[in-house]
């Protein structure tokens, strides 16, 4: 993954995806430049592909909307050097603010750096750039993958062989990786048989045929941990695949509504997954933009709480959607990081 960094820039304009015209009519009470409205602010993705960063999008769509910003979304394609090349493009659109959602931090820091000394204020979710001048929005995946393995050694004890799902450079999947790794030191009974993963558009399919060549291998693997939903949707997918659904458990991070049916459905093996509203997420990472662009404090570390969510729990709360399970548990579709009294924050 990493090499994708060190590829040259790419000479082709980068078309942008959408755009939130905005009405420029300004938002009440609040600071400059937000009470004229029309502030240009720029959504640059890593990865597009994936429920999670569908609803990611619409959640920084929802939140652009309400604060009348010109959002200007670029669309991710798990390429390093377009996404340079995007950033590149946002600076030439005169944008504000650009919010930059995961990515290679190796080959961020210098494009980066070009928006700052512009004056363009830069908020990272999810890639750690290593400044202090740009928040780091995060969805606390320490206390993420914590949630899940508790949930693991609860269900099956702390002896078992497992399969893991990781890719090495990404800031959440190496911050999950870290709790794997004490988990499994902390409990020598639990023997790591398996370790593969794939980062790509297509992640579930790519990770589902490393998964049946794992399984296949390693007859004795009773626990998957898989702390992305496309790398359990793969494993998923391999399981049924095999025939071995019955006698595999997999618990994972992030949700949507298609995992929620995967998890619930008659005789899934996707037992649980640690979840915040990856639309509150996008939500916040707009708000943290506003609030850098109108000069106002926001923290360095804005982090986002996760809930479990269990297979049992799911299906006795009837939660078959999304809209299901912000409506069954509040916490989960709101969240007081990154806010204002000028800032609309009732969104979903």
């Amino acid at each position: 993954m990493k090499s994708l960094a060190r590829l040259a820039l790419s000479a082709a304009v980068i078309p942008l995806i959408f755009i939130q015209g905005a009405k420029a009519d300004g938002l009440s009470g609040a600071p400059a430049p937000f009470d004229k409205g029309g502030v240009k602010v720029a959504l640059i993705s890593y990865i597009s592909a994936g429920d999670f960063f569908q609803a990611y999008q619409a959640g920084a769509e929802a939140q652009a909307k309400a604060l009348d910003i010109d959002l200007r979304i670029f669309p991710g394609r798990q390429d390093a050097a377009e996404q340079r090349e995007q950033i590149l493009q946002a600076i030439n659109l005169g944008v504000s603010g650009i919010v930059i959602d995961h990515g290679l931090p190796e080959s961020l820091g210098d494009v980066v750096q070009q928006a700052l000394d512009k004056g363009i204020k830069v908020v990272a979710f999810d890639v750690n750039l290593n400044n202090p001048k740009i928040p780091q929005v995060e969805q606390s995946d320490h206390e993420l993958a914590s949630l899940a393995l508790e949930q693991v050694a609860k269900d099956n004890g702390k002896d078992f062989k497992a399969g893991y799902v990781y890719v090495a450079g990404f800031a959440p999947l190496d911050r999950r990786n870290e709790v794997w790794d004490k988990f499994k030191s902390d409990n020598k009974g639990v023997v790591e048989k398996a370790r593969f993963g794939n980062v790509s558009d297509t992640t579930a399919t790519s990770t589902a045929d490393q998964a049946k060549a794992a399984l296949t291998a390693n007859p004795d693997i009773s626990v998957v941990f898989a702390p992305y939903d496309e790398f359990a949707r793969g494993v998923k997918l391999a399981a049924n695949g095999l025939g071995i659904s019955s006698k595999l458990k997999i618990y994972s991070a992030d949700v949507s509504t298609a995992d929620i049916q995967e998890i619930t459905e008659v005789g899934s093996p996707w037992v649980a997954t640690v979840a915040t509203n990856p639309a509150v997420v996008g939500a916040v990472s707009i708000r943290a933009a506003a609030l850098e662009i109108a000069g106002q404090a926001v923290p360095h570390q804005i982090t986002i709480k996760p809930t479990l969510l269990t297979q049992e729990s799911l299906r006795a709360a009837g939660v078959k959607t999304i809209e299901d399970l912000a409506a069954k548990i509040p916490a989960f579709s709101t969240s007081d990081a990154a806010t204002a009294s000028w800032i609309p924050d009732k969104l979903f």
